[in-house]
């Protein structure tokens, strides 16, 4: 990243001198003039004052007068110098203070600072690894043009780190970095872009390439306002996961009351990048929830519960268990073992299919590819151990679909939208297909 920025260029920044070059017989008096201006708590000139001591313009350098100059303007809140005192204390391996610094700088809008702060949850360095904050501030970097955080957004997008493998969205992100600027200190980030691209491209047909260009030469950076923070670190670490599944093309979408009761805010991690989503609608008592997100999307049928029989085949594509197996969706596949939950519950099936935690708000599908239930729950291990002494073996429970399809009623502007149950069998890979594309993965903060 190209924190040094050119002397000049970050002197009309601040306002601090004025454009014209200054003769070497007058840089004593404007260092002496900014040394007092410094002193009197101007955090512009502390901020400067610090570049002059790291860069050595009219000074010798010193590492620690830097830091210190750096610090005074850091501590009011000036954006530059919390990125730079983060880069000092990363370039000492300190990478905890580093990860402070980068924050309080990346939450004024500060882009570098966002990729900065990125790179830190990518690698793990100064704060627990976390691909989902790490995709978050890349985005904010790269929609801003910042070429590391461009580059970086379309690994993610690429490997599937923190959020579902794209490649049109990675060949995007790289191509708009390989078209940045860069400085020799970030030969090997660009030498990476490179070879990304190349890797994307030999497994992208002609037309997804094509689309991904037009996206590029359509991009345009925005800015964002660098005297307010852009994002809560309160409120955007979810507390929670789930599975949902869209039924309407317009972003109506399913999920289970349980993944979003409480939430303060929903968001959804797709193809397209994280979007936000709205509580509509939920039924406490049945286990559902109605979101609304805004976009165009892949959505799944619903069938009346009533047509399945016991032993049908039945799968589901969602997010278990994020934090150990990823963010790629995961397909899982069984029968309806009981047409009743626990106790005899009518409300559920039992089914054979293995589901972990974040796998609630999955659809379960049959083999036309129809919604049949909703994945809900696992038998306790608890309450099994208790009453059997022995651990269940993969007892699931989801919610009929024919309870929905009730639900759904209550808004017209949703049962008006739904599409036809097919009733053909379709090829597996087909079901499983649309089912992937329809899931989503709920965060929940």
């Amino acid at each position: 990243m190209k924190w040094i920025l050119s002397v000049c260029v970050f002197l009309f920044m601040l306002g601090v001198v004025s454009a014209q070059q200054s003769t070497n017989s007058e840089m004593p008096n404007k260092l002496d003039q900014l040394r007092k201006t410094a002193e009197q708590g101007n955090r512009k000139a502390q901020c400067k004052l610090g570049l002059c001591f790291e860069t050595g313009e009219g000074v010798t350098k010193d590492k620690n007068e830097a830091m210190k100059w750096y610090r005074k303007s850091a501590e009011q809140g000036f954006p530059p110098a919390q990125l730079f005192l983060g880069i000092c204390y990363n370039n000492e391996t300190n990478y905890a203070e580093a990860f402070i610094w980068y924050q309080k700088s990346a939450e004024q809008g500060m882009a570098d600072a966002e990729s900065k702060l990125g790179l830190s949850y990518y690698s793990g360095q100064g704060v627990s690894r976390d691909y989902t904050q790490a995709v978050i501030w890349f985005r904010k970097a790269a929609e801003q043009g910042n070429t590391i955080g461009q580059a970086m957004l379309g690994v993610c997008y690429a490997y599937g780190d923190g959020i579902p493998i794209n490649d049109i969205e990675a060949y995007k992100w790289l191509n708009l970095a390989a078209a940045g600027e860069w400085n020799s200190s970030e030969d090997n980030v660009r030498g990476m872009v490179s070879t990304m691209l190349k890797t994307c491209q030999e497994r992208m047909a002609r037309a997804e390439i094509v689309e991904a260009q037009r996206l590029a030469a359509a991009f345009v950076p925005k800015k964002t306002n660098d005297s307010k923070p852009t994002i809560s670190t309160t409120t955007d670490y979810p507390k929670a996961t789930g599975t949902g599944f869209f039924i309407t093309d317009d972003g109506y979408l399913i999920s289970n009351y349980h993944v979003v009761k409480d939430a303060a805010k929903v968001r959804l991690v797709t193809g397209a990048g994280l979007i936000d989503a709205k509580v509509v609608k939920v039924d406490a008592a049945n286990d559902m929830a109605l979101l609304k997100a805004t976009g165009k999307f892949a959505l799944l049928p619903i069938a009346t519960s009533r047509t399945v029989k016991l032993g049908g085949t039945v799968a589901t594509v969602g997010f278990p268990s994020t934090g150990l197996q990823g963010f790629s969706p995961k397909l899982a596949k069984g029968e309806i073992g009981s047409l009743a939950g626990a106790y005899d519950d009518p409300r559920y099936f039992q089914i054979s299919v293995p589901v972990q935690p974040g796998n609630s708000g999955g659809a379960l599908v049959d083999v036309r590819g129809n919604v049949v239930g909703i994945v809900s729950a696992k038998l306790s291990a608890k309450a099994s151990l208790d009453a059997t002494g022995q651990l269940p073996e993969n007892v699931n429970y989801a919610v009929k679909s024919s309870l929905l399809l009730s639900f759904l009623e209550s808004v017209p502007d949703v049962s008006s939208k739904l599409k036809e149950p097919n009733t053909k069998d379709e090829a597996f890979e087909d079901v499983v297909k649309s089912a992937q594309d329809a899931a989503v993965l709920v965060l929940v903060y």
